[in-house]
């Protein structure tokens, strides 16, 4: 049983860290800073999330330790995070801030 969750939490662990990656790439790529804010809000989100989440189903079945901690970091990450992501767009949109000249719709331009 062991190494079933050994196997579970290093995948938990690794998808965390691909998640990472895609945000930090999603960054550097994205034209503009919606679309680099959408990238680095809702895939660190779930990068964090599966970190955490690995770390806690290792710590409870090797070493038998639950950490109720960990479970409030995801919980309050998985609230706040999108959140913040979402009013940090929307406070650049409000500023002034330019859409990529590519973009196709903006929703937001009717209530201005």
């Amino acid at each position: 049983m062991i190494e079933i969750v050994e196997i579970l939490s290093a995948g938990f662990i690794l998808s965390g860290v691909f998640l990472f990656l895609v945000s930090a790439f999603g960054v550097i790529r994205l034209p503009d800073v919606y679309t680099r804010n959408h990238a680095a809000s809702k895939s660190s989100t779930l990068g964090i999330m599966f970190i955490l989440i690995g770390t806690l189903l290792y710590f409870y079945y090797k070493h038998s330790h639950f950490d109720f901690r960990v479970v409030l970091a995801i919980f309050f990450i998985f609230m706040t995070s999108p959140v913040a992501g979402h009013l940090i767009n929307r406070s650049a949109y409000h500023s002034g801030v330019k859409m990529w000249d590519k973009s196709v719709q903006d929703d937001l331009k009717k209530s201005r």
